[in-house]
């Protein structure tokens, strides 16, 4: 097991919390991702109250943090603290062919695939009148300016946009750079995206149609890889960082751009929001546990008569690695 430095009753209080079927398979689910006390009762099949409770007993134990947004909480295995081993280290031994976990696991599955398909059908519904959609935030022509100052004037020449939307990162970003690849979930986005950089004269931008958390790009292939507006959307946004990870180059940079923490509960409904907003520290330590540099963190609060729209933040992180950490026959380098 892991080195696990803690008190002896730590230690002992967090196996009694684990010590439990229910309490182990929250754990074994929670091991692959984030989620939520109603995800929870629908995959296990039980009571809101009672999955609460348990989920009280594994917090207090250390080994599951709560992240509380709106009048939702989200929790996940700890990564932090002496107990964070020992909860990874009790999942790890859980076989996969458990037909319990196995049957949890099909569970979430389908309760991710719903979440999906709820997007993308507001996707569908949107896709034409997305640009009046983001008049909730502070105005595009301030976050815009605040891009292309984090980006700065080093060329950017291969440049790629995870969940494009209608392509208005490519616009702002791509008109010099020699490869411009967009990507997006939605056949009606990749629609509106395409009419909108043929109008700005980038027609020789790329746009695919593809999954953020798999991105069909090769690995180590991008000066500039952004996610503009898309995490507030997503069930894992670890998951989605990662990949955005993946496919720099060494030594690129990763743009994000999404909400800072708010409350307004309609958009979960409304707006097919699935976060509220990303405290900084949140998609900060997401980039370094994908192994890149933190180099920026702004806010870009609304004017003052405009107080009830919403707070922009963005992040960059560069790719630490220089161009010699690989080998000159990395497969890895092929253009995608």
């Amino acid at each position: 097991m892991s080195d696990v430095k803690a008190p002896l009753d730590s230690i002992l209080a967090a196996l009694r919390a684990a010590g439990e079927p229910t309490r182990l398979r929250l754990l074994a689910l929670l091991a692959d991702g984030e989620l939520n006390v109603t995800d929870l009762t629908e995959i296990l099949g039980q009571s809101q109250p009672r999955i609460s409770r348990h989920l009280k007993l594994l917090t207090e134990a250390a080994l599951v943090e709560r992240n509380r947004e709106g009048s939702w909480a989200f929790f996940r295995l700890a990564d932090r603290g002496p107990m964070a081993a020992l909860a990874r280290d009790l999942t790890s031994r859980i076989t996969g062919d458990d037909p319990q976990v196995a049957r949890d696991r099909e569970r979430f599955a389908e309760v991710r695939k719903e979440r999906a398909e709820a997007a993308a059908a507001y996707f569908r519904t949107h896709a034409h009148d997305w640009n009046a959609i983001r008049a909730l935030h502070v105005e595009e022509q301030a976050v815009e300016a605040a891009v292309r100052e984090a980006i700065g004037a080093a060329p950017i020449h291969s440049l790629l946009d995870l969940g494009t939307g209608t392509g208005r990162m490519l616009e702002l970003l791509g008109s010099d750079a020699e490869r411009v690849v967009g990507l997006d979930l939605s056949h009606e986005m990749l629609a509106v995206a395409r009419a909108n950089l043929a109008e700005a004269g980038l027609a020789r931008a790329q746009l695919r149609q593809g999954d953020v958390y798999a991105p069909p790009v090769t690995a180590n292939s991008f000066d500039l890889v952004v996610v503009h507006q898309v995490l507030h959307f997503l069930e894992d946004g670890a998951r989605a960082i990662r990949e955005a990870a993946r496919a720099l180059r060494p030594g690129g940079r990763l743009l994000v751009v999404d909400f800072a923490p708010h409350d307004l509960e309609f958009l979960r409904d409304a707006h097919a929001h699935r976060r509220l907003g990303f405290a900084a520290d949140v998609v900060a330590d997401w980039m370094l546990a994908a192994g890149l540099e933190v180099t920026l963190h702004r806010n870009l609060p609304p004017p003052d008569d405009a107080p009830d729209k919403l707070t922009v933040s963005i992040w960059l992180a560069r790719d630490p690695r220089v161009i010699t950490d690989l080998p000159l026959t990395d497969p890895s380098r092929a253009v995608a």
